[in-house]
């Protein structure tokens, strides 16, 4: 298990508060030496911002790009790997128009957009702006690969750690932690005899590394006056077969993910982060990327594993769709159609989620992909079976789903 991100949830300001950014900074790194003197390893540090709506408002919106760029620069500075600029919101239309120039003027910065909440309901023209970021931000290199950097997101509240999705709502800082644990899940199913004696392993390993954890992070909360705002236990892969959450799948029966049974499989392992004991943060859910996961990178090039399935594990505890490679020809329209799925599940569910989907220029459904990234595991265009929503679906109207009593 390692520590994908110590997110430093914060206010950078606008114009920036280097002042801030440095503060973060000696923050981060004081940070990653006491989770590695932990016995952890941390693959990066990010700060998380209120959102870039609330600072630069609608009349300043224009300045996004010189925003990202700015803030890009400056965290670079200080030694912090990324940061977020948080989500565009529907009561500034033009805001989700300024992401691609933003994420084509940064190479750190990632932002998202918001297209449902439980207060509100589905926004269904945010989410038509959310498919048309998508599109453009494809067009910004030849392999699609800005999309890494937006999502759009469902009934997805402040203070998770794992981006695209992490974003702050207050003035005075916090942490958290992202967690690459899907390991955990492998070595717990591998060695169990029965369904139960791996859950229990699982639960045991989940505690006992938050113990641990809890215990290192106690000092920074009282050395810099900052809350720790929980842990991220979403089980988060890496592109190797002993890192998989689609192996942990396998291991605890599923002859491959994607085919029948993969359902229960996805409730025994969501119902496991649920008997756990630690202080959660973001998702604490099922994080299934298929770029980021070599196993369900290899079933959805051989097409056991499709989107729709991803949907449906979505509804016991996934948290979206992650780093799907989807036809360079993909449209708006049919976009649109499988955001809308994710916003109304999200609402009926009460639950967060997110999509970060990724066309892939002058691919189609069934192609190889051919991305150059060492987080990423190539897999094959994965089919979208979308067309065009019509009639009540096409107008523009906000409306509200109860949550499921």
């Amino acid at each position: 298990m390692k520590i994908r991100s110590i997110t430093y949830f914060m206010n950078v300001g606008w114009p920036i508060r280097e002042d801030r950014i440095q503060e973060a900074g000696i923050f981060l790194s004081t940070a990653r030496k006491a989770f590695e003197n932990a016995g952890y390893e941390v693959q990066t540090t990010r700060i998380a911002s209120v959102p870039f709506t609330h600072l630069l408002g609608a009349d300043a919106i224009s300045l996004t790009p010189r925003f990202a760029q700015k803030l890009s620069n400056s965290i670079a500075a200080n030694g912090i790997n990324y940061a977020s600029l948080g989500p565009a919101l529907p009561d500034i239309p033009e805001s989700y128009e300024m992401i691609p120039d933003a994420i084509a003027a940064s190479k750190n910065i990632f932002f998202s957009g918001m297209m449902a909440n439980a207060h509100d309901g589905i926004y269904l023209p945010a989410l038509r702006a959310c498919a048309d970021v998508i599109i453009r931000n494809a067009t910004i290199s030849k392999d699609g690969f800005a999309n890494l950097r937006f999502a759009a997101l469902a009934n997805v509240p402040p203070g998770g750690p794992f981006f695209p999705a992490a974003y702050h709502d207050a003035d005075q800082p916090t942490f958290a932690l992202a967690l690459e644990a899907a390991d955990l899940a492998v070595n717990a199913f591998a060695h169990a005899r029965t369904v139960d004696e791996g859950r229990r392993a699982l639960v045991d390993e989940l505690e006992t590394h938050a113990r641990k954890l809890v215990y290192a992070a106690e000092p920074l909360k009282f050395r810099f006056s900052i809350r720790f705002g929980g842990i991220d236990f979403s089980l988060a892969p890496f592109p190797a077969e002993a890192q998989s959450l689609g192996t942990a799948f396998e291991k605890i029966g599923v002859p491959r993910i994607g085919l029948h049974g993969s359902l229960a499989a996805a409730c025994i392992l969501t119902d496991s982060l649920d008997r756990a004991d630690f202080p959660r943060a973001g998702f604490s859910g099922l994080m299934m990327p298929v770029l980021e996961d070599s196993t369900l990178a290899k079933r959805a090039a051989e097409k056991v594993l499709s989107v729709k399935d991803l949907l449906m594990y979505s509804t016991v505890c996934g948290t979206g769709l992650d780093t799907i490679p989807i036809p360079g020809d993909a449209t708006i329209d049919q976009i649109s159609a499988v955001l809308l799925d994710i916003a109304a599940l999200s609402l009926r569910q009460h639950k967060p989620l997110t999509a970060r989907l990724m066309p892939v220029p002058g691919k189609h459904a069934g192609d190889a992909t051919e991305f150059n990234f060492d987080y990423f595991a190539n897999s094959k265009v994965m089919a979208l079976d979308a067309e065009p929503l019509t009639r009540l679906f096409a107008g523009n109207e906000t409306f509200s789903i109860h949550p499921r009593k």
